[in-house]
């Protein structure tokens, strides 16, 4: 049996797990390892609980000595559930999530200890900051950074086999300088400018609302793999994707995975992750197959979007986690298999009032009407304004195979809203191109004839487009070109403050305008109308996979950035600065940082694919090709003695092909590893990034294509790597 066989009898033997779950009805346990408001009420007293509650929905600081009072609130609780430790629950700048466990024990005396957990230790943290991305903002040797607690997003128990249970808190992270060094503290505060801009807006139409939170539901895309084959692919284990792999002659062309019956594996899987994300109020709605063979996704309701966020980084832990007791392998990699569709995250995303509307639904009367447009065309114009800033908190190494790929948005921003609105649009266009004025509401009303027509939107009266970058889909946006395995955070973060700063300025030009006399609704129409012309050439309604549409964006003056390293640079242009550092979102230095961090990220990825490439041809694809190479020469040789030469042809051809492709190997990894060594030289972190994309990154694709001829032609026992036939089809 050869060793690739070996591997297909191990993934095809598993013993079936028995999932516990706590009740038939995920009701009953739904949150069960949340500090949710109903447990705040029950361990909390009043005064605590009102302080913490106003914390969460006004943004007010809590009190140490209220913080003394939570912190052993939260300790009895975690406690009855069986934690021992507690921890802040960080995401630094590597994109993952970050905890460093302190035991509730504590000593009395030399004999005798007790449980503590006290304010000061739930407000905030020290964990040692050297090794995190800091993107130059401190020395190495500078190691003290702080996490600080957020009481907007619940504490949790995370549960790590039978026994290890810990209390998480959420938290940011800063530096001992003040700086921030995560992805939520940013989040958090492009929320709050947000929340601002679109309450000031809101008072056009609704004195009533006191507060505005973006929401987010995201779909999370995945690949499933068996542990066994992962285990033998080095390109799996270090990078995520597959640097090689011949096509397989069945991929996804039949179409019969999308929405097809889930294996009974890959259901058990997602029984066992259900039921840890429910405990951890992770509200999951829906499950499916995926368009390509092993690829799944997950989708929950929405949530207030920094909780939405901190619930899709404890997912994604989840995700890992569960599948190892499976022996199976999570791959969030936006492309690990070539020639298949890869995964996306799409972020869903809309305003919410506390008075339970959603600012992005079509209303059922004229004034609902026109404050949904209101924020609707605000929104075209932000992201019409800003596209390159979206487009850069897309950016990953991983993302740039994905995007454009013919399964996924292209790297060109814009908007699909579909034929009913962009009539509408159109029509309030057309109306200020022919002089109109409409100062009075009624005259706008009848303008517009919209109270009859948006509501047939929530009918679905549009067609979505999943081809899209940032489409509406009747009460919200998706933003579809985030990556699988991205932090929800950046791309959020984006969004909010470029649409916070749009509604800041189309409140000063409507208030502006109301002050010369003219009449508010009259106002808001015409600034929306001006809005509409400016922000037009990015609303495209059809196949933004089409060469047609690459070719007319460009005549339309929109950007088309292909790769991470020149996307970066939209970060640290004069858009940026206005947009992060005037509104007080990232401070230069902040801003300069992620710049760094990212293009560092970039080159690093890179790099690992480029030296586990070279491994892999060097250790296994050359000796399974020079082993079938010597059975070739053998069997050519024996042909040959016995006078057989005519037949010995095809395996003289056979084996010219074979030392030509092993020839071709050794001298394209040579040349990436003097490219690499190259690029290696550059000081400069964007620069040594754009010598890594347009220098390195090629040898990879030319090596692959090699490669991949090579798995075709050489014997199936001799190759050692699982395949793509194995890796996508074995359940």
């Amino acid at each position: 049996m050869s060793i690739r066989n070996e591997y297909i009898e191990k993934a095809t033997n598993r013993i079936k797990i028995d999932i516990q779950r706590p009740s038939n009805k995920v009701s009953d346990y739904f949150a069960s390892n949340v500090f949710t408001t109903e447990t705040m009420r029950k361990y909390l007293s009043e005064e605590a609980f009102y302080s913490v509650m106003s914390s969460i929905e006004r943004g007010t600081k809590i009190d140490r000595k209220i913080a003394d009072q939570v912190a052993s609130a939260m300790k009895s609780w975690a406690i009855s559930k069986g934690a021992t430790h507690h921890t802040h629950w960080f995401q630094p700048l590597t994109g993952l999530t970050a905890e460093k466990h302190d035991a509730f024990f504590s000593l009395v005396d030399s004999s005798k200890g007790i449980e503590s957990f006290s304010g000061d230790a739930l407000v905030q943290g020290e964990p040692d900051g050297s090794s995190f991305p800091s993107g130059g903002m401190r020395n190495t040797h500078e190691a003290r950074g702080y996490t600080a607690w957020d009481p907007s997003s619940p504490a949790f128990i995370m549960e790590n086999g039978t026994h290890g249970k810990t209390l998480c808190v959420p938290t940011i992270f800063i530096s001992y300088t003040g700086q921030t060094m995560d992805y939520k503290g940013p989040l958090l505060k492009s929320i709050q400018f947000l929340e601002k801009a679109a309450v000031d807006v809101c008072h056009y139409f609704d004195r009533n609302v006191k507060r505005v939170v973006p929401t987010l539901g995201w779909e999370q895309e995945f690949f499933l793999i068996d542990k066994t084959m992962y285990n033998a692919r080095p390109d799996l284990v270090a990078t995520g994707r597959t640097l090689v792999g011949n096509i397989p002659a069945k991929g996804q062309q039949l179409e019969d995975h999308y929405f097809g019956s889930i294996p009974e594996r890959v259901q058990d899987f997602m029984l066992d992750l259900e039921t840890e994300a429910w405990k951890l109020g992770i509200p999951l709605k829906t499950r499916h197959n995926e368009v390509a063979p092993g690829q799944y996704e997950f989708a929950p309701r929405f949530e207030e979007a920094n909780k939405a966020v901190d619930q899709n980084q404890l997912f994604m832990d989840l995700m890992d986690r569960v599948a190892r007791r499976h022996d199976l392998r999570v791959l969030l990699h936006e492309k690990p298999f070539a020639n298949v569709n890869g995964s996306g995250k799409h972020n869903n995303w809309s305003l919410g009032t506390d008075t339970h509307i959603n600012l992005l639904s079509p209303g059922s009367t004229p004034r609902t009407n026109l404050q949904f447009l209101t924020f609707f065309i605000n929104t075209i114009k932000a992201v019409h304004d800003h596209a390159n800033l979206m487009r850069a908190s897309v950016a990953s190494a991983g993302n740039d195979h994905r995007l454009g790929a013919n399964e996924a948005p292209p790297a060109i921003i814009s908007v699909f809203i579909g034929t009913t609105l962009y009539d509408v649009l159109d029509e309030i266009e057309r109306s200020v191109k022919k002089g109109e004025k409409m100062d009075e509401y009624e005259k706008a009303d009848l303008k517009l004839n919209i109270h009859n027509k948006i509501p047939d939107l929530l009918l679905d009266n549009t067609d979505r487009n999943r081809t899209s970058p940032f489409a509406f889909t009747g009460n919200k946006f998706e933003f579809r070109a985030v990556g699988s395995s991205f932090n929800c955070s950046f791309p959020m973060t984006v969004l909010n403050t470029i649409v916070a700063n749009q509604l800041s300025r189309f409140k000063q030009e409507v208030d502006k305008l109301v002050e010369g006399g003219e009449k508010k609704d009259g106002a808001i129409l015409r600034v929306l109308r001006r809005y509409i012309t400016d922000a037009k050439k990015i609303l495209f309604e059809g196949d933004n996979y089409s060469k047609e549409w690459e070719e007319e964006a460009q005549k339309r003056g929109l950007s088309n950035v292909k790769t991470t390293p020149y996307a970066l640079d939209f970060l640290v242009g004069d858009d940026a600065k206005e947009i992060f550092v005037d509104n007080h979102i990232f401070s230069h230095t902040e801003l300069e940082a992620r710049y760094e961090v990212l293009n560092e990220q970039y080159q690093r990825k890179i790099q690992i694919e480029s030296r586990i490439l070279g491994e892999m041809v060097m250790n296994q694809i050359i000796p399974s090709a020079t082993h079938y190479l010597h059975h070739l020469t053998s069997l050519q040789k024996n042909l040959y003695d016995i006078s057989l030469d005519k037949e010995t042809t095809v395996f003289i051809d056979l084996i010219k092909e074979i030392i030509t492709y092993t020839n071709q190997l050794k001298k394209e990894v040579d040349n990436m590893i003097e490219a690499r060594r190259k690029a290696n030289k550059i000081e400069a972190t964007s620069a040594r990034a754009k010598a890594y994309c347009d220098k390195v990154k090629p040898h990879l694709e030319k090596i692959r294509d090699i490669a991949d001829r090579l798995e075709f032609v050489v014997e199936d026992a001799q190759w050692t790597l699982p395949k793509y036939r194995e890796m996508l089809f074995i359940r």
